[in-house]
């Protein structure tokens, strides 16, 4: 039986454990491999290559990387190949619906989120964020709408309590990768029955904006305001302001235990008459009042334009006045 002729369809490191995987498997053959053109990255600028794009030149595949997959040469191209399947995973680009049905299998799809909750282009940041402690990735035939294919597959793992949104992603992106050579085995055989979503249940996951970050004090509490940090990392990230600048903050909730055996004037009863986002020093850190009457207690601070220093250090150098904030002006 010849191989079954794939076309792979992605861009960052999140699809590359699955690339790689394929390429191991004999009866797996990867004819082409679309991923977004170069861009510049980083502080310099410096065009660089996809994680996707490294990983099909070191294997010496065929690269293509259109401004626009709906291009026309593109179209040529995928009906010229004879695909059974394209595998695409975070590509970046809307596929257009004349393309869906040139492979022989459609478009397979691995998302980071058991659908339909969490659709869009952020699922593993929006689940953490949300507080979700089980999250899981689904493999889909994709169609003209925004994450709304037939599921295919569904594997489910639980998120760490402290774990963030880079760490779960690298654990997701293995995960996935048996996963979609289980759900084409499984295409090819004729054994997987596909099912609707069950639109009705869906949640959204949209792309990150700068905004997302901001901290609101005065509505949040402490374990919310934990979950977005963990699930901002690295950007947009958890920021405020302090004395009119912007600052990024690491901070963890503290226990009720805790909150009852610090001393700014009788524990958690008292943190009610401090403003939400009140700045408590305390022999055993720095703290700040949530909503709810929750405490954080602060790790890391990086003020904008100075580098990342510790609770201590930032205390010791801004030398806090009793009543100052996060928040303020």
């Amino acid at each position: 039986m010849p191989p079954l002729r794939i076309g792979f369809c992605g861009t960052p490191q999140f699809a590359v454990p699955t690339l790689q995987h394929l390429l191991t498997k004999s009866d797996f053959e990867v004819l082409a491999v679309i991923t977004q053109p170069d861009r510049p990255r980083g502080r310099g600028h410096e065009v660089s290559f996809s994680p996707v794009k490294q990983v099909a030149l070191a294997a010496h595949l065929p690269v293509y990387q259109p401004e626009k997959i709906r291009a026309p040469e593109m179209e040529e191209l995928l009906k010229n190949l004879f695909l059974d399947f394209v595998v695409i995973i975070a590509y970046g680009q809307i596929i257009p619906a004349r393309l869906l049905s040139i492979p022989k299998h459609g478009w397979i799809n691995l998302h980071a989120s058991l659908l339909p909750k969490y659709r869009g282009a952020a699922p593993i940041n929006w689940a953490i964020a949300s507080g979700e402690t089980r999250t899981g990735l689904t493999t889909m035939r994709i169609d003209a709408g925004m994450d709304t294919g037939d599921i295919l597959l569904q594997h489910e793992l639980g998120i760490g309590p402290k774990e963030t949104a880079p760490e779960l992603a690298a654990r997701m992106s293995e995960a996935g990768a048996p996963l979609i050579e289980e759900t084409l085995r499984g295409l090819a055989a004729g054994t997987i029955i596909p099912r609707p979503q069950n639109h009705s249940e869906a949640t959204l996951a949209p792309i990150l904006k700068k905004e997302d970050g901001r901290i609101d004090w005065n509505r949040r509490p402490a374990q919310e305001i934990y979950n977005r940090m963990r699930g901002f990392t690295p950007w947009p990230g958890a920021y405020t302001t302090f004395r009119g600048q912007t600052c990024h903050l690491w901070a963890e909730p503290v226990s009720d235990e805790v909150v009852s055996s610090l001393s700014f004037g009788g524990g958690g009863s008292a943190a009610r008459t401090h403003a939400r986002g009140a700045l408590l020093p305390e022999k055993d850190g720095l703290f700040v009042i949530c909503g709810r009457t929750t405490i954080l207690r602060i790790q890391t601070v990086k003020l904008e334009g100075r580098k990342q220093v510790s609770a201590s250090e930032f205390a010791i150098g801004a030398r806090l006045k009793s009543g100052e904030r996060f928040g303020g002006t």
